[in-house]
């Protein structure tokens, strides 16, 4: 038994050998060129419904959204990336606003957007049922009413003797104000917001239907496509778009919890189920945009340098040691290489 122990600590010795030459130097494309096309022949006979239920994908889905969205790397991250963005965007001044988004597909979205009238109709209408809403609008019209007053009242004084008549008219006009909102006639004042609310709101119904608000507003896009893309930065400080993007990620953070969202990634994982469960494991590759040298490739992007580190502390041929140690000394080898 002491030889056959002998001979088998010997084969392991060549196998750990032969696979670390499997795994590195140039054997390694070869190696993963071969593999990558018999995982992909294997795949072409095992259907995706066969080996992955609805329940298991749906519990795969909420894992990544419950793991991955909400771990600690992920929050350390979003605000030294709107940093990093902003600073890169500060000192970019070698493109445009035009080279970095195509004009047709803003456009399009601004054409959907404004045609989007059932939208429009449906926000204007919510908009009506809200008492502070009306009050924000009814000093908005009172401040453009008094700007337009003060205008006219600043020509009308450089007229003689006409600054004595509006200072008693403005007197007026103050005393009248405090009993309209001291009394029921500030009720009814109320009320006039409202209604003029709801006439405003058709203004703005009109406006997006025949006014020109499409091309003004590609007007608009047109000015600033030319100019650097650093010129974003005169929009917003970076304190302003890291404060944006953190309340964005905890808005997106504290949705994940919610037991609808579930409901939401479980609908779309049952869609995509039914859409694919009876496409093979590598058929679906092309759908995802992938081939089987784009899997090579990216293995070979980042193994080599890993398995080279390996190698050179020693933990790779230890590993490889350990797996196939049990099998080389197991009682059925020895067996077979003791001499009869």
């Amino acid at each position: 038994m002491t030889q056959a122990r002998q001979i088998a600590e010997q084969l392991l010795d060549a196998q750990v050998d032969f696979l670390l030459g499997e795994v590195t130097g140039d054997r390694f494309a070869e190696v993963i060129a071969r593999d990558v096309a018999a995982v992909l022949a294997v795949g072409d006979t095992i259907v995706f419904g066969d080996v992955v239920s609805l329940e298991q994908g749906e519990e795969t889905v909420a894992t990544v959204f419950d793991r991955i969205g909400g771990s600690p790397v992920i929050a350390d991250t979003v605000g030294i990336f709107s940093d990093a963005i902003y600073d890169h965007i500060a000192a970019n001044t070698e493109y445009t606003l035009g080279d970095v988004v195509d004009r047709e597909p803003v456009e399009a979205l601004l054409e959907k957007i404004f045609g989007m009238h059932q939208a429009q109709e449906r926000i204007l209408d919510r908009l009506t049922e809200s008492p502070l809403v009306a009050t924000v609008a009814s000093r908005f019209v009172d401040k453009l009413i008094g700007d337009f007053l003060q205008a006219n009242r600043e020509r009308a004084e450089k007229i003689p003797g006409v600054s004595s008549l509006m200072s008693l008219g403005q007197s007026a006009a103050n005393r009248a104000k405090k009993v309209a909102d001291s009394t029921f006639v500030g009720d009814l004042a109320g009320k006039g917001a409202l209604f003029a609310l709801k006439r405003t709101n058709n203004a703005i119904r009109d406006m997006l239907r025949d006014a020109p608000v499409h091309s003004a507003a590609m007007e608009f896009w047109d000015l600033h496509a030319d100019e650097p893309v650093a010129g974003l930065r005169e929009y917003l400080t970076q304190k302003d778009l890291n404060e944006l993007v953190q309340i964005c990620y905890e808005i997106a953070v504290t949705t994940r919890e919610k037991e609808y969202f579930g409901l939401l990634v479980r609908e779309c994982v049952e869609v995509f189920y039914q859409k694919y469960s009876d496409r093979t494991l590598s058929a679906m590759l092309p759908e995802l945009g992938l081939t089987a040298e784009d899997i090579s490739t990216e293995i070979l992007r980042y193994g080599p340098a890993v398995i080279e580190a390996a190698k050179r502390n020693g933990v790779l041929a230890g590993l490889i040691r350990e797996r196939l140690e049990p099998f080389f000394l197991s009682d059925q080898v020895l067996s077979i290489l003791t001499p009869a």
